[in-house]
């Protein structure tokens, strides 16, 4: 075999974490669903859609690291993993924004009246008064 070859066969290698871990991590994983579904029961406000989130992105990463392998891959899979986290991150960030807007409220053009005075800045005509009736026409 030349030093090519070898060279192939040692980066081909795939590493299989130890029985140990794999428990352990499947444990965590375990644990981490108990505290969501506790996290649930008990009203924390707005934080509770961040711990949900916090727990979320720690039981991801779990299977990801561990599961997945990405801790024995290469830097270029690692850096893809790390790119589709921040594009999810910004698709959160866009989401909530929009979630957070939901309650303002839409005036169509609020600047046509001016209610403290009565009147139409730019109208010059009451806005509280009924228009004046048509004469009748014979």
């Amino acid at each position: 075999m030349s030093t090519n070859e070898n060279a192939a066969a040692h980066n081909s290698h795939v590493h299989i974490p130890a029985v140990g871990t794999l428990v352990a991590v499947f444990a965590a994983l375990i644990c981490f669903t108990f505290i969501t579904a506790w996290v649930a029961t008990v009203n924390l406000g707005e934080w509770n859609i961040v711990v949900a989130m916090a727990i979320a992105c720690t039981k991801a990463s779990l299977v990801a690291w561990i599961f997945m392998g990405v801790r024995f891959t290469s830097q270029l899979t690692k850096l893809f993993c790390i790119a589709g986290l921040v594009f999810l991150s910004i698709l959160m960030l866009i989401t909530f924004s929009d979630y957070s807007s939901r309650s303002w409220t839409y005036h169509a053009k609020p600047w046509a009246t001016n209610k403290a005075l009565g009147t139409s800045k730019f109208l010059n005509k009451s806005v509280d008064q009924p228009p004046a009736p048509k004469p009748d026409e014979k």
